[in-house]
């Protein structure tokens, strides 16, 4: 399964500009971390070059991901700079003309606020009971929620064409496993909705950069469903009495810091 998510609205842009940019300035602290690639008009361009194209009204839309066969073709065109088809960001330029058209077509309008609720996704609240479940791991082991009663458990939601949840693994051997190895808690990454073939093959591509944890499956988005929607990553603290006491979306330092902070506070209670 191939999951392109693409960006249209100028709001959507804005937004995705500002999060990558977050990424460029703190996510290379590991040197195994792949970078993003940004591709426009069959040229590798900067995120500021981006940018500027954005509030000049040039960009169409932005993609992130693309196939295996898209990937291998831009290979072919720029050689070892291409990485994973998941790093990889195809950006959609307006011409000329097609931008002027689009200018003139659009009747001036008052800028409203966004009286849509702030929703994170999140279906389970801060104190709540975690909702149990049982999952397959890859490495042919079954895990029960219940059963972890006594340890810290960081449910990591995730898949394996999402470019912030992968770029999260590359953090979670020093971070997470290493930290926290000799103590009560467990990192229980569940892939949403994929199947094993496709999520053994993606934990295999990974070993070579030293990512070799164990992750379960959730093809039918059971236990998705139990505690969110929307974007992933999403990540759960789960207490040592099943409590759910911190949650986060999305991939960056300062969520992962915080993590940690909340796992050395938990395994002391």
């Amino acid at each position: 399964m191939f999951n392109r998510e693409v960006l249209i609205m100028k709001k959507e842009i804005l937004i995705f500009l500002l999060l990558l940019n977050n990424f460029f300035l703190f996510g290379q602290s590991n040197p195994h971390k792949p970078g993003y690639v940004i591709i426009a008009n069959d040229t590798i361009i900067t995120l500021a070059k981006v940018d500027s194209l954005a509030k000049l009204g040039y960009v169409r839309s932005i993609a992130k991901g693309v196939t295996e066969e898209e990937r291998n073709k831009l290979f072919e065109q720029f050689g070892s700079r291409i990485g994973d088809k998941e790093f990889i960001i195809i950006v959609t330029l307006y011409s000329e003309a097609e931008k002027a058209q689009r200018q003139s077509a659009q009747p001036q309008q008052s800028v409203k606020p966004d009286t849509t609720a702030n929703k994170n996704g999140y279906l389970v609240s801060i104190n709540d009971t975690a909702k149990d479940f049982t999952v397959q791991m890859i490495n042919g082991e079954t895990i029960r929620l219940s059963d972890l009663k006594g340890k810290v458990v960081m449910l990591n939601f995730w898949a394996t064409w999402c470019a912030p949840c992968l770029m999260e693994f590359y953090d979670f051997p020093s971070k997470i496993i290493a930290p926290f190895k000799n103590s009560n808690f467990l990192l229980l990454p569940v892939s949403r909705g994929e199947r094993m073939e496709l999520v053994k093959a993606k934990m295999k591509h990974l070993q070579k950069d030293g990512i070799g944890f164990n992750v379960g499956i959730d093809p039918t988005e059971e236990i998705w469903k139990r505690f969110a929607e929307g974007a992933i990553p999403k990540s759960f603290l789960i207490d040592k009495n099943g409590i759910v006491r911190y949650m986060s979306t999305g991939s960056n330092n300062a969520n992962l810091d915080e993590t940690v902070l909340m796992i050395k506070k938990l395994l002391k209670e």
